[in-house]
């Protein structure tokens, strides 16, 4: 049973803070009738809360309703202008960057081709592609509350560096985080590509809502973004969804060679230079992208359709596997093939999972697409740089002053039940206890070493 913590004056108003921002996020401009019903909180503590997110600066009045009798109610948005979160999504090919306001809307995004051939060289390109980006907006990297950086491979427990990184030369550096630190100016949190995407594809994509789903990215490298119960899980060592180390073929070569890291076996198969190798050995020798085999199967190409076939049935056999230890409700097929060509793969696949497997887990194509990842960074750091405001309400109780830049990220308070003036939980004794539902997926990212 966990352990119960006293419900503080301090925290009761964090949490009912929190309630009633959330309720003037999602619903674009409401009046506090709308809150109260919502919130069950009443009408005396919303109107103080209210008050209380406008001295914050997170709110601002935005006009009256209208349709009633009589003078309407006062309506009340989000101010946009009240925090900014910048993301990063780093891959070999490309950098793409965007800037998202307090409502999560988008400011602006840009993309360029990934030029650099060292992990210094990377690091001054996201720091020019960012100061451009954030420049055109008029804002200061001083101003922004929170940095999202998604990047392939992982920072392991008690490790201060990236893993699994081998498409990005120098990645895997002690001294890249640091660097990137530096050079990005706010507090910034690391989180794995695949993950990120996961995250967008459950706040606006295709799994928005659903609560078990596996996202399969696969492009230069492969990997798999994992969501249970509504949270995203990473494993014990921030290793879970590495499907790229899944070995099926156990006749393969791969499979009778010692264990290593680097390319896995199951991106040997399917990546994105797997799907040019096995165009040429086919003779389709002016291959140079998996984009072109996709062209050449949709004009009827024989050798294109045997090689997306063969691709398919290979992601079934690596989808009956997870799906019999995960039992996911739906398998988003992402990244730069399995976005580009799902509408190749996805019926083939979906034929040969029916044959192989008694699980039959829906199929579906991202629908952001190359936007995944900086969706899901965006709304990660959203809910950080929130968590950080209210956290500080929680802790110190002073309401009056402008939210501070640069806070840490908190879990603690996010998305908890609403707590009355009174002191209840739905008619329970004034306590916080356990972990709490997450607003967006789980959780800080895995390792303290990846936090600001």
């Amino acid at each position: 049973m966990p352990g119960r913590e006293p419900a503080t004056p301090s925290l009761v108003r964090a949490i009912n803070l929190r309630s009633i921002f959330d309720v003037v996020h999602a619903g674009g401009s409401v009046g506090a009738p709308r809150v109260v019903r919502e919130t069950g909180l009443s009408r005396p503590t919303v109107a103080e809360c209210l008050a209380q997110l406008l001295e914050l600066g997170l709110i601002r009045r935005a006009g009256r309703g209208r349709g009633l009798p009589g003078p309407g109610a006062q309506l009340y948005a989000v101010d946009p202008r009240a925090g900014w979160v910048l993301s990063l999504d780093i891959g070999r090919e490309w950098v793409r960057c965007g800037l998202s306001d307090l409502t999560g809307g988008w400011v602006g995004r840009t993309a360029s081709r990934t030029t650099a051939v060292t992990a210094a060289a990377l690091i001054a390109q996201l720091r020019q592609v960012a100061t451009h980006l954030l420049t055109e907006a008029g804002i200061a990297f001083e101003e922004v509350d929170q940095v999202v950086v998604g990047t392939p491979g992982v920072i392991r427990p008690g490790e201060g560096h990236f893993w699994l990184a081998p498409n990005l030369p120098g990645w895997e550096s002690v001294q890249v985080i640091t660097d990137l630190r530096e050079a990005l100016v706010a507090p910034v949190t690391f989180e794995n590509d695949v993950n990120l995407a996961a995250v967008g594809e459950h706040t606006q994509g295709v799994a928005r809502g659903l609560r078990d789903f596996v996202l399969l990215s696969v492009g230069t490298g492969v990997g798999m973004g994992v969501v249970l119960d509504g949270e995203l899980r990473r494993g014990a060592g921030g290793l879970a969804g590495e499907i790229a180390y899944l070995a099926l073929d156990m006749d393969a070569p791969a499979a009778q060679q010692v264990a290593q890291w680097g390319t896995g076996a199951f991106e040997r198969m399917v990546s994105a230079a797997a799907i040019v190798g096995l165009a040429r050995d086919r003779g389709l020798v002016d291959a140079r992208s998996a984009a072109d085999v996709f062209r050449l199967a949709r004009a009827g190409t024989t050798a294109a359709q045997q090689v997306i076939d063969l691709v398919a049935s290979r992601l079934a056999h690596a989808i009956a596997a997870v799906a019999a230890v995960l039992d996911p409700d739906l398998v988003v097929l992402g990244g730069g093939v399995g976005s580009g060509g799902g509408d190749l793969l996805l019926g083939p696949t979906g034929r040969v999972l029916a044959r192989i497997s008694p699980f039959s887990p829906r199929l579906a194509v991202s629908t952001l697409g190359s936007d995944a990842v900086l969706t899901g960074a965006s709304a990660l750091g959203l809910r950080l740089t929130l968590d950080g405001v209210f956290e500080r309400a929680a802790g110190n109780g002073r309401f009056g002053e402008p939210a501070a830049r640069g806070l840490g990220p908190g879990v603690a308070v996010a998305a908890q039940p609403p707590l009355d003036r009174g002191g209840s939980i739905a008619g329970q004794p004034a306590v916080v206890e356990g972990p709490p539902p997450a607003a967006i997926l789980a959780g800080p990212p895995g390792n303290p070493e990846a936090m600001p």
